[in-house]
């Protein structure tokens, strides 16, 4: 696996999370939350410490962090688009909204465009049917949504990255 470059300040910090916890397998899945919340991903660095601090094999972590979806091996974009794709949100219109997404930013679900700006994935359910189709950005529910809306919201974003 190829090592992700961190876009954090979270060097030397895996060390300090790993120590608040003993030194027990069934403390993987919240070691890997307070690294994921740190580095926004689980890179192979932090990996490669949890394997030798709890005596797991790495083929195990990497097994439970891509079980979980709710953890990733690539770093997420400053903003992350996820576009419901469950059957209330696909019925009104989402894949419209995630093919509009993917032709704009020139990216696929999984994927971060290259300046780190903008990540897409597709999700199953968000839990706001009555909303559909909806599509949320850094967890922000933008519902009842159209292409014109989501050009919209990505107008916004784009006018007010370009003040700072």
């Amino acid at each position: 696996m190829e090592e992700n470059k961190c876009n954090c300040s979270c060097e030397g910090t895996y060390k300090e999370i790993l120590e608040k916890y003993e030194k027990d397998k069934s403390n993987l899945i919240k070691i890997l939350n307070d690294i994921q919340e740190k580095a926004g991903y689980i890179p192979m660095k932090a990996q490669k410490e949890i394997s030798e601090y709890l005596g797991l094999p790495m083929a195990e972590i990497y097994g439970v962090i891509t079980f979980y979806s709710r953890f990733t091996l690539k770093p997420k974009g400053k903003y992350h688009i996820a576009v419901c794709l469950g059957t209330a949100c696909y019925v009104k219109g989402s894949q419209k909204i995630l093919d509009r997404l993917k032709d704009r930013l020139k990216i696929e679900e999984g994927e971060t465009t290259p300046d780190g700006r903008f990540s897409i994935e597709a999700t199953r359910c968000v839990g706001a049917c009555g909303l559909a189709p909806v599509f949320t950005i850094n967890n922000e529910v933008h519902g009842k949504a159209t292409v014109k809306m989501l050009d919209e919201v990505l107008d916004n974003i784009e006018a007010e990255e370009e003040k700072v």
